[in-house]
């Protein structure tokens, strides 16, 4: 019997939601192994002057517990 962990991470980016999705499980693969799903929980975006300067993408990860 596997046990999964969840955790919340926020990737980012300046292109879009998509790479900030992207983004995001990159980075937490670096320290997370067997990560087996991602799921988006809010989008929103940073705006100065009037325009959208950073996508931000709010995600549970989770992965699989070793023992």
């Amino acid at each position: 019997m596997a046990i999964y962990k969840i955790i919340d991470i926020v990737g980012t980016s300046e292109k879009s939601f998509s790479d900030a999705a992207k983004n995001a499980v990159i980075e937490a693969a670096k320290t997370v192994k067997k990560i087996r799903r991602a799921e988006v929980t809010k989008f929103d975006v940073k705006v100065e002057d009037d325009r959208i300067t950073l996508y931000r993408a709010e995600m549970n990860i989770s992965f699989e517990i070793e023992r």
